[in-house]
């Protein structure tokens, strides 16, 4: 369990206390801006290795104990709450977003505009927490706890974090795209000074989440071991 927590604070430590802050920018005055990404690219990629390690290893431990249970209604929830994670998250990646890493180029475009990102300018982000707080629910071991904690965690102050950053390099020109956005999701919509096109969330990238979701809805019982359908089903 010491290891899952090592690996937990050092995958918080590199995004919350270097990514987004101007320590970063520090480092990217002095190596540049791709040698950094590549660094980071690297570091965080071997971090979510270690952590996903740490948590098979914690696992079957007597350190891991059960501190809750929400029962089976919460579980069954799982196809509705992870597929909106998908619909989100997944189509979040093929919108041109001056919130994604090398894309700060579609600043000022109306196509960084457009499907979920009307509903916030983060939505891999947003699908992420979503999942996390979904596998956090429904779990309930420390070692769960831990790992889905952590995501959960880093991909809400992500967002904040990133807002910041963009603010610090764009200046106006990224006020320009806030006031047309929200990070909170549908809080321009509600606010008015957003609007939702049903048209573009049901479009080709909404075909490619939902084949993502069946995928790995199908394998999960096989892949992970715990069956997402209500009762235990496992399809094959």
């Amino acid at each position: 369990m010491q290891m899952l927590i090592a690996a937990a604070a050092v995958f918080l430590g590199i995004h919350l206390l270097i990514a987004g802050t101007r320590l970063r920018d520090g480092i990217t005055g002095v190596i540049g801006e791709r040698a950094y990404l590549g660094l980071f690219s690297l570091a965080s990629i071997a971090v979510i290795v270690w952590l996903c390690m740490a948590y098979n290893t914690a696992g079957p431990t007597a350190e891991n104990v059960r501190l809750y249970s929400l029962g089976e209604g919460v579980h069954d929830l799982g196809i509705v709450i992870v597929g909106l994670a998908f619909f989100i998250g997944v189509q979040g990646f093929f919108i041109p977003s001056p919130t994604a890493v090398g894309q700060e180029s579609a600043l000022g475009k109306e196509s960084a505009v457009q499907g979920v990102t009307r509903i916030t300018r983060h939505p891999f982000l947003w699908g992420v927490a979503i999942w996390a707080a979904f596998h956090l629910a429904v779990n309930g071991d420390t070692a769960s706890i831990i790992l889905f904690g952590t995501f959960l965690v880093l991909s809400i102050l992500g967002t904040f974090s990133i807002d910041a950053k963009r603010k610090r390099k764009f200046g106006a020109a990224w006020e320009g795209y806030a006031a047309k956005t929200s990070n909170i999701p549908f809080a321009a919509v509600l606010s008015g000074r957003g609007s939702l096109k049903l048209g573009e969330l049901f479009g080709w990238r909404f075909l490619i989440a939902a084949v993502l979701f069946l995928i790995v809805l199908f394998a999960h019982a096989r892949v992970i071991g715990v069956s997402p359908f209500p009762g235990g089903y496992v399809p094959f």
